[in-house]
């Protein structure tokens, strides 16, 4: 799941930056492509993932 989100504020910092939109400090598209990376790391170190109960058989 935080995987797809990194992935859609990856987009929305590409759009900011393609359309060289003037936006405050707080969402440049710099701000916004590291909220990304962060999202992604926490996805890579699993914390993003389903954990699925161990079943007794």
């Amino acid at each position: 799941m935080l995987g797809i989100v990194a992935a859609v504020l990856f987009f929305v910092a590409f759009l900011i930056n393609a359309a060289e939109i003037g936006t405050n400090d707080t969402f440049s598209s710099g701000n916004v492509m590291l909220l990304g990376l962060t999202l992604l790391a926490l996805h890579v170190a699993g914390i993003g993932t389903s954990w699925h109960s161990r079943r007794r058989r």
